[in-house]
């Protein structure tokens, strides 16, 4: 245990064994408070606070993020600060969150920072007042300072895009890729897992082009536009977040090439998963947004408690291939939604 942290640490076992403090709940979307979710945990109630800023609290990964956080937190008996902007994934709007549950008394920090670059001095910030961090989904570009990162399996998943884009399109044609930003981590190391693959293993596979929509479905369909004008013989498409998926749809139907090109897009939200039933999508990369965040909600608490010893530093958690064909099994990892 980092010894900045061991009067802190005394002081809150000291303050639980006693029993002095009473817990109240507090779990905010978008700056929106709702009801309190604590209670009598399985171990008791520990008076932490815990805050957990998501990349964009709107967004149906992070919605089942924060429900299974929710319900993480009424277990362990902690209060759970949950806050994020509702309208923009970008450093802009969360570093206004981070700064503020910063300003509070939290005992750990969980985030989605949604560039590895501009949330690092946050983590410097957290560490150096006694806060452990803790990333999920994305994370800084150094990790050094973090308690621990837990996230998907994003190169795997890049890799199993690649996979099933040579089936679908029978080993041979041109492929795109559309993705959020080269800054965020996930979004990155799918893109590379997706090409890496496609290179190493499929040589009759031509990367047509790699271009980025920044999270904005609009820029995505302008993109797959883009590229489809150039390349009309296109076979298929990679849309490596769920926004950019959004803008391929659209891109598609403007073209009337549903079901003529193949699209894989990576999340399960629920409307994706209906598309891929219509055969909008042909395969999905299915996520566990929800094991994500109990993961990351103990290793939080393991922190404050200075036990060491139950910290994973690193947690990859596998994607799944979603297909019509396997739903009746893959189903399930659709994503939870209020």
């Amino acid at each position: 245990m980092n010894r900045r942290f061991s009067k802190r640490l005394w002081t809150l076992a000291a303050v639980a064994a006693a029993g002095t403090l009473a817990l109240s709940g507090c779990a905010n979307n978008g700056g929106t408070g709702t009801d309190g979710q604590n209670g009598d945990g399985d171990n008791g109630d520990k008076n932490y606070r815990i805050a957990f800023i998501p990349g964009i609290s709107s967004d149906p990964f992070f919605v089942a993020m924060e429900l299974a956080a929710q319900e993480e937190a009424k277990k362990l008996g902690i209060e759970l600060i949950y806050q994020g902007s509702a309208s923009d994934y970008s450093p802009q709007t969360q570093l206004p969150f981070v700064d503020g549950v910063l300003a509070q008394d939290i005992d750990a920090l969980i985030m989605a920072p949604t560039d590895g670059d501009a949330l690092l001095t946050s983590v410097t910030k957290a560490v150096a007042q006694g806060v452990p961090v803790i990333t999920v989904d994305t994370t800084v570009t150094d990790q050094s300072e973090l308690t621990a990162h837990v996230t998907g399996d994003n190169e795997d998943g890049g890799r199993k895009a690649a996979q099933t884009m040579a089936e679908l399109i029978g080993g041979s044609g041109k492929v795109f890729v559309i993705s959020g930003s080269p800054t965020i981590t996930t979004d990155s190391q799918r893109v590379e897992g997706f090409t890496k693959e496609i290179e190493e293993n499929f040589p009759d596979v031509e990367l047509v082009g790699v271009d980025y929509a920044y999270s904005q479905p609009s820029e995505a369909t302008t993109k797959v536009n883009a590229a489809l004008l150039n390349n009309p013989d296109i076979k298929g498409i990679f849309a490596a977040e769920g926004n950019s998926g959004v803008g391929a749809v659209a891109a598609l139907r403007n073209s009337n090439l549903i079901g003529e090109v193949a699209l894989i897009g990576y999340d399960a939200y629920s409307n994706q998963v209906e598309e891929l039933e219509q055969g909008i999508y042909s395969a999905l990369i299915a996520q566990d947004p929800a094991e994500e965040a109990r993961i990351a909600l103990r290793a939080a608490v393991a922190a404050i408690e200075g036990r060491e010893s139950d910290i994973e530093k690193l947690v990859v958690i596998p994607n799944v291939v979603m297909t019509a064909d396997n739903l009746g099994e893959t189903r399930k990892y659709t994503y939870a939604e209020k």
